[in-house]
């Protein structure tokens, strides 16, 4: 899908790919090799290469972080039957994430140990991306130890992509969730909305899980309807980011609203207000607005939305980033 955006004072072509990859978390550089999982020479002989290189975490999965670059332990430091889940391949090298957790002082002693929400901040874009990508896989295999049709133990098989059943035989695979999230407008106004958990004055595009036999876009009417009462006439595709927070995928959305009437009916938000582009960069400047952190594709959709309506970079705000 491709849209017409104001860039820098320029029209532009712009493709939702293109403005994915400025997603956090995106832009991996691993070839992730789905298709040698099941063939255990091609795996062993990964496994055993010399080159091949491991990435450790802590019991509260975190990394360690030198440089603006994650840390790897080489093969010849790790106990030959040591358990890890295969990334894939960069240019040929083996690449692994440590099932096990290890002790801070055993590795890396000159190292920052990071959640990812905290190094992604820090760390190269790719680098960022392979550590989501490693967690996202963490994450399913701690929550799907026994099967949920027979309740029998479960056994990772092809690099830790799969899970295998051995009672009743079934294969279980990593789950990813689908999210839409979505910045509404309605003539020179976009809608965000807050939750009472979050830091005081902060606001945010709408976001909600997609349901069985849903359409994005009915996932995207039904969403702003339920939370704000406002009615989405149209929308349209702008990116997506993985989000492994435990196993989401957040798929971003345009739209355009029927009218500008509000009523919190479910719940979900404290508060949610029509801004104009001036009241977005007056609050932000003034200290009486907070947005999104850069990490999320919510910062996305208000910097889009910011630049295609008023030539404004977000970027260039305080408290912005």
């Amino acid at each position: 899908m491709r849209v017409w955006q104001f860039f820098h004072g320029v029209d532009r072509f712009v493709s939702s790919a293109e403005r994915t990859r400025l997603n956090t978390f995106t832009c991996s550089p691993l070839d992730r090799c789905g298709e040698h999982r099941a063939n255990t020479e091609w795996m062993a002989a990964q496994r055993a290469a010399a080159h091949a290189r491991w990435l450790a975490f802590d019991s509260e999965g975190r990394a360690p972080v030198h440089d603006h670059r994650l840390c790897w332990i080489n093969a010849g430091k790790l106990a030959p039957d040591a358990s890890a889940n295969f990334l894939g391949c960069v240019a040929g090298t083996p690449l692994y994430a440590l099932r096990e957790p290890v002790a801070h002082e055993t590795a890396f002693p000159e190292a920052q140990w990071l959640d990812l929400r905290t190094a992604a901040s820090e760390l190269e874009r790719d680098d960022a991306a392979v550590f989501a990508y490693a967690r996202g896989l963490a994450n399913w295999q701690a929550a799907m130890r026994h099967c949920n049709y027979c309740g029998a133990a479960l056994t990772l098989i092809d690099g830790g992509h799969r899970a295998a059943c051995a009672g009743c035989g079934r294969l279980h695979f990593p789950r990813t969730d689908a999210a839409i999230i979505v910045i509404v407008e309605h003539g020179d106004v976009c809608l965000l909305g807050r939750q009472a958990a979050w830091r005081p004055r902060q606001y945010s595009t709408l976001a909600g899980f997609v349901e069985p036999g849903e359409s994005l876009a009915d996932a995207v009417r039904r969403e702003v309807r339920e939370e704000t009462g406002v009615e989405v006439l149209d929308c349209d595709f702008h990116s997506s980011q993985p989000w492994p927070f435990p196993a989401s995928l957040m798929l971003g959305f345009t739209a355009t609203a029927a009218g500008r009437a509000i009523n919190l009916a479910d719940g979900e938000l404290e508060d949610a207000r029509w801004f104009t582009a001036q009241e977005i960069v007056d609050g932000l400047h003034d200290g009486t607005l907070r947005v999104s952190t850069p990490l999320s594709i919510s910062w996305r959709l208000i910097e889009h939305w910011l630049r295609t309506r008023a030539g404004v970079e977000l970027s260039t705000l305080p408290r912005a980033v």
